[in-house]
């Protein structure tokens, strides 16, 4: 669609703000003469200058001139049609502040554009990628699994300790701890995986943890359980 644009005005109505804003004119008082003149001066410098004014401001133009032409009535003849001049003059008047409206409003939507080119977006992407399956520790258990029940036992356990404990230091190794739970699986067969961590300080419980993991990783055992939040065993394979 092609836009007539005589300089940097769109449209007869914006001219028309102009000339209003330029003479500082109250837009609810407009003077309907020297606003009329102007208007006209300014299309008829246009014709001047061989530019062809497009028919939406000659149609403004007529009715500027019907406007000026009932206000410079003589009084007497003037009263007989007074309501229909009020009436073509607010309609006037509401039509350049619908356009203000949506002019101004023009500006603060230019304004957010510019705002939201700053932003850069994408399209949705796979991330299939990136993804890491799960470590499995045995056929029916992961380690998240693992780490999940161990996590909340060890909060329970948190609620059992005595207020005072006396703590005598034993350095251990997985070598060690690892020859321990291979003997009493030897003895038992299967134990309750919790039943390992008989000792809570935080070095055993790492040391048991890795030892556990170590050897079901080597195949030593396999751990299993049967449905969610069963009771989880080591048992010899």
């Amino acid at each position: 669609m092609y836009n007539f644009k005589i300089l940097d005005f769109e449209g007869p109505l914006d001219l028309l703000l102009h000339l209003i804003k330029e003479d500082k004119m109250d837009i609810m008082n407009i003077e309907i003469v020297s606003l009329t003149n102007q208007y006209l001066s300014y299309i008829e410098n246009m014709e001047s200058l061989n530019i062809v004014v497009a028919s939406e401001y000659l149609t403004l133009a007529s009715e500027l001139i019907y406007l000026k032409s009932r206000y410079l009535l003589p009084s007497d003849k003037k009263d007989e049609e007074d309501e229909e001049f009020i009436n073509a003059k607010e309609n006037l008047i509401n039509r350049l502040i619908e356009y203000k409206n949506y002019k101004e409003m023009t500006g603060v939507f230019k304004e957010l554009e510019e705002k939201r080119q700053e932003v850069f977006t994408k399209v949705p992407s796979s991330l299939k990628e990136y993804e890491t399956n799960s470590v499995k520790v045995s056929d029916d258990i992961t380690l998240d699994d693992l780490l999940k029940a161990f996590s909340k036992y060890l909060e329970r356990k948190k609620y059992l300790e005595p207020l005072s404990t006396k703590v005598t230091t034993r350095e251990m190794s997985v070598e060690e701890r690892s020859y321990e739970i291979r003997t009493l699986l030897k003895t038992r067969k299967k134990v309750e995986f919790f039943d390992l961590f008989d000792n809570i300080s935080k070095p055993y419980v790492v040391i048991t943890f890795l030892s556990i993991l170590e050897m079901a990783k080597n195949k030593e055992f396999v751990i299993t359980q049967e449905n969610n939040f069963d009771k989880i065993y080591c048992e010899v394979a």
